[in-house]
């Protein structure tokens, strides 16, 4: 596993941990709202890493990312952060792989298109905030639980991030991996999940432009996104494919890596295939 730090957008440091062949297909994973690149933990320990170039970006804000302290509403900020992994790392054709907060790849395409990646699969994710129409796709128990996560007070911050982590998942994560978990969402300053939160976009012209495969996976039990988003992207993007998984909640990634993993390697390699040709 390597780790490095490359500048992102306006120079802020963007940590990427990369593993897997060296000389596969790349697949850069993008994670989710308050978490980092350790979500992807069963990608990059699986058998993926024989056969593909597997990389996992922290996000600013994020991990172990510069966390400035404000610009989180600044589209092309994202925009950059992402491009500039993309070059910086030669990933020539790579599978973008998106959890939750679309917003950071409707960012890229909306600056930077399609034309250098070869597809991208969107992970139980949305793509607008700041609306009522944006908000029905998500479910009461997060609406409700979202102001909580903004609070500064840290032992009342760790018991609601708690909660907010046990959304994720049908069934209870494991204790260490709830203590993992909990411990890279609680290094994520508060005013940078409310000013991720606070963003007001629309992202609905970007997915009609969208030429590139797009593989849409949503789990069938998922408590903080609603399945309903699935019929908004599809009917944005007609050519995607959507696989949804059964009995499996907001990280399916992660509570059934094994079915994930497959249905990623199958999309990887006709990506593959679609570049060499």
């Amino acid at each position: 596993m390597k780790s490095r730090t490359i500048p992102g957008g306006g120079g802020t440091p963007i940590h990427v941990f990369e593993t897997g062949n060296s000389r596969g297909f790349p697949i850069l994973f993008i994670h989710g709202f308050s978490q980092c690149s350790l979500a992807w933990s069963h990608q990059l320990h699986s058998d993926l890493a024989e056969d593909f170039r597997l990389l996992a970006m922290d996000l600013r804000g994020h991990g172990q990312s510069g966390k400035p302290l404000d610009g989180y509403d600044d589209s092309r900020a994202w925009a950059d952060d992402i491009h500039a992994v993309i070059k910086s790392l030669r990933l020539h054709q790579p599978l973008l792989c998106c959890w939750s907060y679309g917003f950071t790849l409707m960012d890229y395409l909306r600056h930077y298109g399609d034309d250098d990646i070869g597809g991208m699969q969107l992970v139980g994710a949305i793509s607008k905030l700041g609306s009522e129409d944006a908000l029905a796709v998500l479910t009461p128990e997060i609406l409700q639980a979202v102001p909580g996560l903004f609070v500064t007070d840290a032992a009342e911050c760790a018991r609601n991030l708690e909660a907010f982590i046990r959304m994720f998942f049908v069934k209870p994560p494991a204790v260490e991996d709830l203590y993992l978990m909990l411990g890279y969402n609680t290094i994520v300053p508060p005013h940078v999940r409310q000013a991720l939160f606070s963003r007001v976009v629309d992202n609905d012209d970007v997915l009609a432009k969208i030429r590139k495969p797009l593989l849409i996976t949503h789990g069938t039990r998922d408590a903080i996104v609603k399945r309903s988003v699935l019929e908004r992207h599809h009917a944005l993007v007609p050519h995607a494919a959507i696989d949804l998984m059964q009995n499996a909640g907001h990280a399916p990634f992660w509570e059934n890596s094994p079915a994930f993993n497959k249905r990623l390697r199958a999309f990887a390699e006709s990506l593959h295939q679609t570049a060499a040709a």
